[in-house]
């Protein structure tokens, strides 16, 4: 299989069908990796996240981290054989999201592009340059879900913050599905292989 991508709208049922995409493809031989990307910094984070460990149960290995994944990752680099093991990312705008909110120097309430081009280079660099380390270390995995969010299907945010974060997740997206080997959408709980 290689690398796969899952994406779908919020609340898709993205998730769940890597999940269990991912437990097929063990047949119970390797270790699954969960690279989870979301800081936890509200009451309704924890909440989800506490849903989403219910459901994995104890099936797999976790690392919350959303940059420096090979340094993340050490630990059970050493202790296994990556190549022989899976590993699912949930989820890329997580990740992405996390990179954004660490920069700043950007006042997105009072924005004015002009003033901010050289920010938004080193940011755009900086978001990319994370998705290659991850790629990089998904590769190093017999198998790699990466889940991300499908944007741009609605309407376009009202406020700068929302479309740079459209856009940025866009791209980013784009890098990830021609990467990958295969591509489901996931619509609704059914996911649709696109590539």
């Amino acid at each position: 299989m290689g690398l796969i991508f899952v994406t779908g709208g919020a609340k898709s049922g993205k998730s769940k069908f890597a999940e269990e995409m991912l437990l097929k493809l063990n047949n119970g031989k390797q270790k699954n990796v969960y690279l989870a990307t979301s800081l936890v910094f509200d009451e309704e984070v924890k909440e989800k996240v506490r849903l989403h460990k219910k459901r994995r149960k104890d099936e797999w290995f976790t690392v919350e981290a959303y940059k420096n994944f090979e340094n993340e990752l050490s630990n059970f680099f050493e202790n296994n054989d990556k190549i022989k093991n899976n590993m699912l990312v949930d989820c890329l705008t997580n990740m992405i999201t996390n990179i954004i909110f660490e920069n700043q120097n950007i006042d997105w309430d009072n924005f004015e592009k002009k003033l901010y081009i050289q920010t938004l280079e080193k940011l755009n660099k900086d978001v990319e340059h994370s998705v290659i380390e991850l790629l990089n270390v998904a590769d190093q995995f017999e198998n790699a879900i990466i889940v991300s969010n499908e944007l741009g299907m609605g309407l376009v945010p009202s406020y700068p913050l929302g479309r740079y974060f459209r856009e940025i997740a866009g791209k980013m997206n784009q890098i990830v599905a021609e990467t990958a080997d295969e591509v489901y959408l996931v619509v609704s709980g059914i996911p649709m292989k696109i590539k």
